[in-house]
């Protein structure tokens, strides 16, 4: 039944080739997409090839550790990256320690995935998250690759839409050959999809080791000087929104300017998770007469910064007073809770963290607030900021809960090096 998908696939790609040719996010690579590279990429030589695959930013970050903790068993061995978005794309390329080669993922169209298994010949292909491309996978299979899937999720609410897609397709759980699950409920529910549950390993999130001791630091962290790059002074107490979507941006501006009434001083950063998208924030705050900059023109004398740039969210973190995570108050299922709590900062979302529900169990009550709305959310923060002794408290307990939680990456670095064995590569 595998035909029926690949039609589909060449279908959709007909239907969608103008909004993907136009679209920010995706428009870049466009050779690459298509498994078109020069003659004698990647340049890996005799060196076996692992084959680490993400959608996003986050995912090529939630790899890093993992990558680290191979390179550190293997060093010989030769790692590429792989992206789908333009941001993840960036990251990878400018440098990952361990990564020897970043490029956009082929489109999952058979003869796409073909020529770049051809060119790059992977011994494992380590696929993150819930990225489970059916073409790409048969393709990672048909040149002799061991396939893995890294901190792997099967959302709950679409179980039932895995098991009608898979019914129809075929299954891609049974052809790979290592399922690295985050917790327990995932791995139950890749077996009730029909994973064979010897390949089926309970690994932890890698997430949770993504954060070394410079993100955690109280002092000399540079954060002064981060601070006049934004022109702003030392003493201003700083809210940062973090990875926010369509739908939250306005209502977080529109609390912000409330907030000021009571502290004048009180500066914002707002980082959309599209960085794309930062003319749209900028336009929401002229709308409301709030001076805004973006971040790649500072330094500037603005109240208000709109983050426009890649791989900076993590480091505006640490000037940070409290953090208020996007992608909560909308049906986004949330975003990365961990990052700013690894920074010491009291970590505030909204009710929808799905996406994120280990972090969030352990963060609440520990330096972690949940609140239903942006009404309750104006609440909390004013009376936090008030309280520079408390906000510094929360922040040490939100710390504390994620530092404890570590060895993900080393547990599926070790399966990795299992299935490199298996196929004879080391």
């Amino acid at each position: 039944m595998f035909w029926v998908y690949a039609a589909l696939m060449h279908l959709i790609l007909l239907l969608l080739l103008p909004l993907w040719v136009l679209h920010p996010k995706l428009r870049g690579g466009f050779r690459q997409r298509l498994g078109l590279h020069p003659a004698g990429w990647p340049g890996a030589g005799e060196r076996p090839v692992v084959w680490f695959h993400g959608a996003s930013a986050g995912d090529v970050l939630a790899q890093k550790s993992v990558i680290a903790e191979l390179k550190a068993a293997h060093p010989e061995l030769f790692v590429l990256q792989s992206c789908v978005t333009n941001s993840g794309y960036e990251i990878a390329r400018r440098g990952i320690a361990g990564v020897d080669g970043a490029m956009y993922a082929p489109l999952d169209l058979p003869w796409a995935v073909a020529r770049v298994m051809r060119a790059v010949r992977p011994r494992v292909l380590v696929l993150e998250y819930t990225e489970l491309w059916p073409a790409l996978i048969r393709g990672a299979k048909k040149v002799g690759a061991a396939v893995v899937l890294g901190n792997g999720r099967i959302h709950p609410r679409r179980v039932w839409r895995y098991r009608l897609l898979y019914r129809l397709i075929g299954n891609p759980l049974r052809w790979l050959d290592r399922l690295c699950m985050r917790e327990p409920e995932e791995a139950q529910r890749v077996l009730a999809l029909g994973a064979d549950p010897a390949r089926v390993v309970v690994t932890g999130n890698t997430k949770y080791d993504a954060f070394g001791p410079e993100d955690g630091q109280r002092g000399g962290d540079g954060s002064g000087a981060l601070r006049a790059t934004l022109g702003w002074p030392e003493a201003a107490p700083v809210l940062v929104c973090g990875s926010t979507h369509a739908g939250e941006e306005g209502p977080l501006l529109d609390m912000y300017a409330a907030l000021r009434e009571g502290l004048p001083d009180l500066r914002l950063l707002i980082a959309p998770r599209y960085p794309e998208r930062s003319r749209d924030v900028l336009h929401l705050c002229r709308k409301r007469n709030l001076a805004a900059t973006p971040r790649s023109r500072c330094p500037a004398a603005t109240p208000v910064i709109v983050l426009d740039t890649v791989g900076e969210l993590r480091a505006l973190y640490r000037i940070a007073s409290a953090v208020v995570v996007g992608g909560s108050f909308v049906r986004r299922g949330g975003q990365n809770l961990l990052e700013p709590a690894a920074c010491r900062k009291p970590v505030l979302f909204g009710p929808d963290v799905e996406n994120f529900a280990d972090a969030a169990r352990r963060l609440v009550g520990r330096g972690g607030i949940q609140v239903a709305d942006f009404a309750r959310l104006r609440s909390v923060l004013a009376a936090l900021l008030a309280q520079p002794a408390e906000l510094e408290r929360l922040g040490e307990l939100a710390f504390e809960a994620v530092a404890g939680v570590k060895g993900a990456s080393r547990r599926e670095a070790e399966a990795i090096g299992e299935e490199l064995r298996r196929v004879g590569a080391t």
